[in-house]
């Protein structure tokens, strides 16, 4: 009778074996894939005698550190650390996706991308802004516009001055 107890006993308090969560095993995987390809990426560019730094750092750089996490995800993941829900201040996880607001922000989305190499970055810009907080819920059109255009020309000087990239200028060519 004692070895029936003492067998059910160490059933009971055996340790169950860790958990893994597959999709962080995916999600590690395609880390991994995507710092691999970026690295490989980078190593095809053409390096210039000017630049002493040249483009393959940046690149590099995120396709080594997107491996260092994979690799990390991976192993946390195998020793069954499983995360745990956030209960966010503001987030009811109980509610399902807004999918109207989702759907206003790819249209919007879609409109940039559809004209920004006609009406240029400028104004396209500062219609993805507004647009982007209309989707949200705003309900400041003029200043979310204001606010909008005055980011989107500051980022387009700001690419085309200090970093030398041009942005198209669309139908402000010549105006910026």
């Amino acid at each position: 009778m004692t070895d029936r107890t003492d067998a059910a006993r160490t059933e009971e308090t055996a340790p169950e074996p860790p958990r893994r969560d597959l999709a962080q095993l995916g999600l590690a995987a395609a880390l991994a894939v995507v710092g691999l390809v970026t690295v490989y990426d980078a190593s095809q560019l053409g390096v210039g005698f000017a630049d002493p730094v040249g483009p393959r750092v940046f690149p590099y750089v995120v396709g080594g550190g997107l491996v260092v996490v994979a690799v990390l995800l991976a192993v946390i993941t195998l020793r069954g650390d499983v995360p745990e829900g956030e209960g966010g201040e503001d987030v009811d996880l109980t509610q399902g996706a807004d999918w109207v607001t989702v759907a206003k922000l790819v249209a919007v989305l879609l409109v940039t991308i559809a004209t920004v190499d006609l009406l240029g970055w400028a104004v396209t810009g500062g219609i993805l802004f507004a647009g982007a907080c209309w989707a949200l819920g705003s309900q400041t059109l003029i200043r979310d516009v204001i606010v909008g255009v005055v980011l989107a020309v500051a980022s387009w000087y700001g690419f085309f001055v200090g970093l030398g990239i041009p942005l198209t200028p669309g139908i402000l060519d010549g105006i910026l």
